[in-house]
């Protein structure tokens, strides 16, 4: 990787990694779907239904106050009456919901009485239902559940209702809360946090401004991206790796220019659902982990961040995955006979990832937002301390991910 151009490249490093083998079908995994998938247009009316289908009776409605405005709060808590349930509500909490704010959810929850929890809205509605359901009926702090499988005890049935095409958490069994102090995220997993139900409505995306189809599109994107190449890969993940690319590239720009297109919001709203289970078979890469600090120490929205290093860390991880990241694209004459650099998987794969972004008008650089050089020694060590950044096809030291900020900054 050099920084000279203000491009990553694999340069002298060809040599030096071992190429990854494709061994997917070799890789044992362990795959029980958790969440029943309700999809369609119009689905969001059987809410009430399915609540009081799983026993529901006083669910905690968990929407932020940008779903109040919109209606969806209004429509959701309709349905919900309408089958005879009695719905507590919490929605003090913001984009990136930190520990501070699931204490206070769990403060209503109590205080309510409530026996299930429905998450309405995007990643941050999703993952605060999700850390109010783990610390209620387990007790204890966030921190207490950083990694995966820590809570002991049954939690309450819960539902999802995502109004964004983005993170993929009804999809998966994670809650990604951030330190109230540190403002750094933690992923905290368990197979009891997954929704027993996710209703996926392509109508309930039409509300998003245009900045969030843009930020959260291009978060689902990288997750099929980062997921079909991680150390944790199997069969099962590369199918909903390669089909949520399938989905999303297709989709992501006709969304942007026809924000009104229906079809191109299934698509994505379906793609960043498979992208979700990817996830939840595969975990993700530098991208994520060098992502990450950038929104707790710099408040740069992680769509954002994404769209700045996810081309940089494909051209450096390409040196070990080229095989990996050809089968994401469409096949040309020869991919390897080209000097220009062109052929090579992991450059036409940059190449495509930052046309998408330019096409949304996302930023390409650190320094236009707000980032300064002597920023990126903590930013790196920051990264290398990331969870997901163990699951990086090549290993990511903290000079690793200096390297990859200085390339795009």
């Amino acid at each position: 990787m050099t920084a000279a151009s203000g491009e990553a490249t694999a340069s002298n490093m060809q040599d030096t990694v071992a190429p990854v083998v494709e061994q997917d079908v070799m890789t044992p995994f362990d795959f029980q779907p958790r969440t029943r998938l309700v999809y369609g247009y119009g689905v969001v009316g059987r809410l009430g239904a399915l609540a009081a289908e799983l026993g529901f009776r006083r669910p905690l409605l968990v929407a932020d106050l940008g779903l109040v405005a919109a209606g969806h709060v209004a429509r959701a808590e309709r349905h919900l009456v309408d089958a005879g349930l009695n719905v507590a509500y919490f929605n003090d909490f913001d984009v990136n919901p930190d520990t501070t704010m699931v204490d206070a959810g769990c403060s209503v929850a109590r205080r309510d009485d409530i026996d299930s929890i429905i998450g309405l809205g995007g990643g941050s509605s999703l993952d605060c239902a999700k850390g109010i359901n783990l610390l209620l009926t387990n007790g204890g702090r966030m921190e207490d559940y950083r990694g995966y499988g820590k809570a002991s005890r049954p939690m309450l049935p819960m539902i999802g209702v995502p109004t964004t095409a983005g993170t993929g958490s009804e999809a998966q069994s994670y809650a990604v809360i951030a330190d109230a102090t540190t403002h750094m995220k933690m992923a905290c997993g368990d197979p009891k946090a997954a929704f027993g139900v996710a209703i996926l409505d392509p109508e309930l995306t039409l509300s998003q401004p245009a900045s969030v189809t843009a930020t959260s599109g291009f978060d689902a994107i990288a997750h099929a991206v980062e997921s079909a190449v991680t150390t944790r890969r199997t069969a099962m993940s590369d199918c909903f790796a390669r089909e949520a690319w399938r989905l999303l590239n297709g989709s992501f720009e006709r969304v942007l220019d026809r924000p009104d297109d229906l079809n191109a919001r299934a698509a994505m709203h379906l793609g960043a659902f498979y992208g979700g289970l990817a996830i939840e078979q595969s975990m993700l890469g530098a991208a994520h982990a060098c992502a990450n600090p950038l929104t707790a120490r710099h408040q740069i929205t992680h769509g954002v961040a994404l769209a700045i290093l996810l081309p940089h860390v494909v051209r450096w991880n390409s040196a070990a995955v080229a095989p990996l990241y050809r089968r994401l694209l469409p096949p040309t004459i020869d991919d390897d006979d080209d000097d220009t650099g062109a052929g090579d998987p992991g450059e036409r794969l940059a190449t495509r990832l930052r046309a998408l972004a330019s096409h949304a008008g996302l930023p390409h650089q650190l320094r236009t937002e707000g980032v300064v050089l002597d920023d990126l020694p903590q930013l790196a060590n920051d990264a290398a301390q990331q969870w997901t950044g163990t699951f990086n096809p090549r290993p990511l030291t903290a000079t690793d991910a200096r390297e990859v900020y200085r390339c795009a900054f």
